[in-house]
């Protein structure tokens, strides 16, 4: 009863603190150490030196070299001034009547290009804000038409996604991220025309009450344009990623010759290696045909790297909790009421891991906690691998949008925006769509069992 109880407590003061502000590079360890602690059942400190750190640094072993990839691409992408240039012409194309469109397509696009959900949502905001300026359209929805574009179907649906959640479930499933392309198709339409219909129709209730912009004095915007690439050239970076993984990941690893390599050195085909390889490729043509575009390179890319550390060492310590949590004998009482729960298989998959993303306040945080302590027991229910795959990371993209997310606050804080106004608009198109693009999807799975 004890480990119950440490389990649901630590998970609470987890969720609320978060919810304060407090890191989970503290919160983790420490409410992993009061779990064990309450329990009774291992020493506090073992559980942080013997449980906790092996399972987080089992997840920077693991993913590492996906977060340092992604951080320095999406850093270059932003400071050679591509993303602006994608973004400029997706508007221009889709014009003033359009930008709400305008504005979630072009975060998409750099989105499932590569560039980091943090990285979008700076490169976005001019862009976005001057968009529905020009068309009058309320501001309080620009912080639900960046989210839609970087929080929802580019990281949890769209096949071949190189957001390191996609990766995520490589590892444990022996998938890749390709996987489930038409579950992932299905979801990722449901999301995009769902979402755009939604802040459409709320746009116009708006207009239609006489709600304009608005009146924002502090937040300094500048028209757009300014001495950036051309289109074609800020494209090719995107396409370049896209390439080299749907080449790499359908073709080359798939090869007989390749595979037994590999098994010959007593190891296999890791899932995230096509995206390391685009990213690194991408970053070397940026540097190379962008570099006029960009000053004091050494320091760019110094950046980029230190801002792969943070979302790491974030994920890694709630994989640690996860880890120690797992440990506990009570941890197996609330597995097996999971699993005994009398429902479809898929709906057990999808419950367990968005209640734990909404919990930790991140979809990322969520799947590794979900991938740590539960990936056996979903592997044993008979469901095929890539149907688990993409499930488990649209319903990672369900209840992890709650107030207390770390993206949503940086989201609102970067659009000058706050909760009252601004957020539940974004908890609609970030949870109840997603939500519903999940269910859909399942019963989708268990009626054809096609992935």
């Amino acid at each position: 009863m004890l480990g119950v109880i440490s389990i649901i407590l630590t998970l609470v003061a987890l969720m609320y603190f978060a919810y304060k502000g407090v890191t989970v590079l503290v919160l983790a360890p420490l409410l992993a150490m009061a779990a064990s602690l309450v329990a009774g059942e291992i020493p506090a400190l073992y559980a942080l030196s013997n449980i906790f750190m092996p399972a987080a640094a089992g997840y920077i072993q693991s993913y590492f070299p996906v977060f340092l990839a992604g951080a320095i691409f999406g850093k270059l992408m932003g400071v050679s001034g591509a993303a602006n240039s994608i973004a400029e012409f997706i508007s221009d194309k889709f014009g003033e009547k359009r930008a709400i469109a305008a504005i979630v397509v072009a975060t998409a696009l750099l989105t499932y290009g590569g560039v980091s959900l943090f990285v979008v949502v700076f490169a976005m905001y001019p862009i976005g804000a001057t968009l529905l300026r020009r068309a009058d359209i309320p501001k309080k929805l620009l912080p639900a038409a960046i989210a839609l574009g970087a929080f929802t179907f580019t990281m949890t649906a769209l096949p071949g996604s190189p957001q390191y959640l996609n990766t995520m479930p490589t590892i444990y499933f022996g998938t890749d991220t390709f996987a489930g392309p038409v579950l992932g198709l299905i979801a990722a339409s449901i999301m995009f025309f769902g979402g755009v219909y939604y802040l459409n129709n709320r746009s116009d209730k708006f207009k239609s009450e006489g709600e304009g912009y608005g009146d924002h004095p502090e937040e300094n915007l500048h028209e757009l344009g300014g001495k950036i690439p051309s289109f074609g050239l800020a494209i090719a970076p995107i396409l370049i990623v896209f390439i080299i993984n749907f080449g790499l990941t359908n073709w080359y690893f798939k090869q007989e010759s390749v595979i037994a390599k590999y098994e010959s050195v007593g190891g296999g085909i890791n899932g995230t290696w096509p995206v390391v390889l685009g990213l690194g490729v991408a970053v070397v043509f940026i540097l190379i045909t962008m570099g006029k575009y960009i000053t004091n390179k050494n320091k760019v890319i110094f950046d980029g790297a230190v801002g792969g550390l943070l979302p790491i060492f974030n994920t890694a310590s709630e994989v640690g909790y996860g880890g120690v949590i797992k440990s506990l004998a009570a941890f197996t009482t609330v597995k097996m009421a999971i699993v005994a729960m009398a429902i479809p298989s898929v709906f057990k998959v999808a419950i367990s891991t968005t209640l734990l993303a909404g919990i930790v306040g991140s979809s990322s945080g969520g799947t590794a906690i979900a991938l740590e302590v539960l990936s056996e027991e979903f592997l044993s229910m008979g469901i095929h691998p890539e149907a688990l795959h993409r499930i488990m990371l649209v319903a990672a993209g369900g209840l992890d949008s709650l107030p207390h997310c770390g993206a949503v606050i940086t989201l609102l804080a970067v659009t000058q925006m706050d909760h009252k106004r601004s957020y539940k608009h974004i908890a609609m198109v970030t949870m109840g769509i997603p939500l519903i693009s999940v269910i859909v999807i399942s019963v989708f799975y268990l009626l054809t069992g096609i992935v």
